[in-house]
């Protein structure tokens, strides 16, 4: 969807579907960045000098949920349930370090980290920059956060575009939605895609395993995933695994991982939920508006799984390496903007 009439108008649309404010809440805090932050606000804390840097966390809560986030790429830190339960994963490090990284100004991988495009050529790492830079806490109450991004210098030496970028999360009845509102603030056209990585413990309850999960489509879904090319992180297009045939849940289990992430880039879902059989515990995901869904848990059995919503996906090996000839590439012109969200709701 796009905002006509810029961001307050898209922010004005959310609390219209009922994502306004409720309950009440405080925030802005500073804790050490590995720390698992706690779902009521603290005191400031730091690490002591030598061992790295400090985050600013901020949390927001009404009756049903408590979240709290980072200024260090607008990432998410924990999501908690009134009763207690923790779903957003904790950035153990042993397994992934990550919780829900924003992926910008693409996502996936570009052929040897580069591709040309209208402006010159793009230069970036797998997912792009915008979940390592630090970004600034434009607004927040007690149910929502903005965050804001500007090009600078330095994200112009591998994107040679000018740009803003907030991401604005809002607290609903046991959800919490995600808005990316993107402008171009230069004079060229700006092509981009953007994305979620929020991922989620497995199992959430005890005494249940990660194979007594399963996910569980809106839709009947006939899915030929591409296969993953591991050493340059291209999607093999012209070789495709059927994950699903014509049904709505697929069981999961470590061996599906073996090959990374499972790339939905053919799905009439726009909702799907990660269940437990035994506890019904899980979240929902609902992303209208983005056309690209991956599911992925690292090869080493770790006790999570990430659902991804893109806009875009990574460079396939029958693409050539053209920015803007990538699957579900955006284009922007100048001042012009563009909004897309998903909402997480916990059950």
């Amino acid at each position: 969807m796009t905002a006509k009439n810029g961001r307050f108008a898209f922010f004005a649309a959310l609390s219209a579907r009922g994502l306004d404010r409720a309950g009440s809440g405080r925030y802005d805090r500073t804790v050490n960045k590995e720390e698992t932050p706690p779902a009521v606000p603290g005191r400031a804390k730091r690490r002591p000098e030598g061992q790295g840097e400090a985050l600013m966390l901020t949390t927001i809560k009404n009756t049903t949920i408590t979240v709290t986030a980072s200024t260090h790429g607008a990432e998410l830190q924990s999501i908690e349930s009134a009763e207690g339960i923790s779903y957003l994963w904790n950035g153990d490090p042993a397994h992934w370090s990550g919780r829900a990284p924003l992926l910008f100004p693409f996502v996936g991988a570009l052929r040897g980290d580069c591709a040309a495009c209208g402006a010159g050529e793009i230069r970036l790492p797998k997912h792009g920059f915008a979940r390592k830079k630090e970004w600034t806490l434009e607004e927040a109450g007690e149910d929502f956060a903005v965050y804001r991004l500007e090009s600078d210098d330095a994200t112009r030496a591998g994107y040679p575009y000018d740009f803003a970028l907030r991401a604005r999360y809002t607290l609903g009845d046991h959800s919490v939605t995600t808005a990316f509102l993107v402008k171009n603030t230069g004079e060229r056209v700006m092509p981009y895609s953007i994305g979620g990585h929020p991922a989620f413990h497995v199992p959430l309850a005890a005494g249940e395993n990660f194979e007594d999960y399963y996910l569980e489509f809106e839709q009947p879904e006939t899915a030929d995933c591409p296969r993953i090319d591991l050493e340059q992180c291209l999607l093999i297009d012209t070789s495709r695994n059927r994950v699903m045939t014509e049904t709505r849940t697929l069981s999961l289990n470590h061996v599906m991982f073996r090959g990374d992430a499972l790339v939905f880039d053919r799905l009439k879902s726009r909702r799907v939920r990660l269940l437990s059989r035994k506890s019904g515990r899980g979240v929902q995901m609902d992303f209208p508006g983005m056309d690209f869904f991956a599911v992925w848990s690292p090869a080493a059995d770790a006790p999570f799984v990430a659902l991804e919503p893109w806009t875009g996906t990574g460079t396939q090996v029958s693409e050539d390496d053209v920015f803007e000839h990538k699957q579900g590439i955006r284009r922007l012109e100048p001042g012009q903007e563009d909004t897309v969200a998903f909402t997480v709701t916990v059950l």
